[in-house]
């Protein structure tokens, strides 16, 4: 079978000159905490600053902009329950086009205000992606409106190729590039756009270990569709890549790499902590693997943060798992005896050993009881694996039996 025509520069180049009204130059950083803990220059491109929070608009831009008018007087359509449905919105009402996004009924409710902020009809169907995909084509069967792809088009791609450009203008010494991949739209351009102007910089794609569609495409020399993915990135959660932008992946992409969920929280964690930058999680998947020792540091390494888009109570979430497996944060469950002063006891020794109490919760109905007994479950904060280890033994050594989840560098 031919293999599909690929984005060339030209394309490239004309899809910057298209989107530079609407998208914006995003920052390129230096992180000196990064560079330290990895023993090599890392710089942050800073992506999630773009406008709608997200790399999407530069190929929803593009290919809204290489409509006829005709096409254009008729709409354009998308199922997208995140950053592609807010790209697709903004740069079709900054063009004069209407929009109509398909949503699946559960959206979270920030981003569909926000898609509808930017311009967007909403309609809300279907109790999935698929079934808002669904409902979407056939829309644009009934209407003849255009239905603008996630990733796997050339308009597409050739838009998400113009960070590639960014990046090579700003580091012009980079020596290789982490960009997380879903569908793969965004790695096959900034691939394009990198192979065809410094070929010598390499280009590492990233996909979350629940989600390695692309990885298992590639293993198989041809898409193959995942019965399921489960990951925390859920921008990057896709079952199958696509046709065009695997093509370019596999000539283009000189690695493919897989990172966990843990991984891309300890990151998460970190820039927020260390670098001052609120990244959804597909958006920390390259430095993931950086962090985790999946890719080699070479000098400088660029770090692709592609996407901010994140809900504040996942935010939570993650970061607390971060805290989990940086040894910061423990929840240890123990029994102690039914009489007054005994919980003040054992708060007292916790202090005593630098933890941080920050939730309680007494059972008294348990059948590993005994009748003058109460269990206590204790949420604290601590200061890294080897405060766990002392914590633990403290406790036991003063006859406290502890149950607990200890994260895997205070494992012995």
């Amino acid at each position: 079978m031919t293999s599909p025509a690929l984005v060339d520069i030209d394309d490239i180049r004309a899809a910057a000159d298209r989107i530079a009204p609407l998208v914006q130059t995003t920052p390129m950083e230096e992180s000196r905490a990064i560079s330290s803990m990895v023993g090599g220059r890392v710089l942050l491109k800073c992506e999630h600053l773009q406008r709608t929070g997200s790399f999407k608009i530069r190929g929803a831009a593009n290919r809204i902009a290489c409509l006829s008018d005709a096409e254009r007087a008729a709409g354009v359509v998308c199922a997208s329950a995140g950053n592609h449905a807010q790209g697709v919105a903004l740069s079709a009402t900054r063009m004069g086009v209407e929009s109509t996004v398909f949503m699946p009924a559960d959206a979270p409710l920030p981003k569909v205000e926000a898609t509808r902020g930017y311009g967007a009809r909403v309609v809300l169907t279907g109790a999935n992606f698929d079934e808002a995909l669904a409902a979407a084509r056939a829309h644009c069967e009934e209407v003849g409106a255009t239905f603008v792809p996630p990733f796997d088009h050339a308009d597409v791609i050739a838009g998400q190729s113009t960070l590639g450009l960014e990046m090579l203008a700003q580091a012009p010494d980079m020596a290789q590039v982490l960009v997380p991949i879903g569908g793969g739209g965004l790695v096959a351009g900034i691939a394009a756009a990198i192979k065809a102007t410094a070929p010598h910089v390499r280009v590492i794609g990233v996909e979350p270990a629940g989600a390695a569609s692309t990885r298992a495409s590639l293993d198989a020399g041809h898409p193959v569709t995942l019965d399921s993915v489960s990951t925390i990135a859920d921008g990057i959660a896709v079952k199958r890549p696509g046709e065009l932008t695997l093509a370019h992946i596999e000539q283009l992409v000189d690695e493919v790499v897989t990172v966990s969920d843990e991984a891309i929280a300890r990151a998460i964690l970190l820039l927020v902590e260390r670098a001052k930058q609120v990244v959804e999680p597909a958006g920390a998947a390259g430095l993931a693997a950086l962090l985790d020792g999946a890719v080699e540091t070479l000098e400088p390494t660029v770090a692709l943060l592609c996407g901010g888009n994140v809900d504040p109570l996942l935010l939570n979430r993650i970061i607390q798992s971060g805290m989990y497996e940086e040894g910061r944060y423990l929840v240890v469950t123990t029994r102690v005896g039914d009489q007054p002063g005994v919980l003040a006891k054992l708060l007292t020794l916790l202090a005593e050993h630098r933890a941080n109490v920050i939730g309680i919760e007494h059972h008294r109905l348990n059948t590993k009881l005994g009748v003058q007994e109460v269990e206590v479950q204790i949420e604290m904060e601590t200061r890294g694996h080897d405060h766990i280890l002392e914590l633990v033994e403290k406790l036991e050594v003063a006859g406290y039996p502890v149950e607990a989840e200890l994260p895997p560098g205070a494992r012995t």
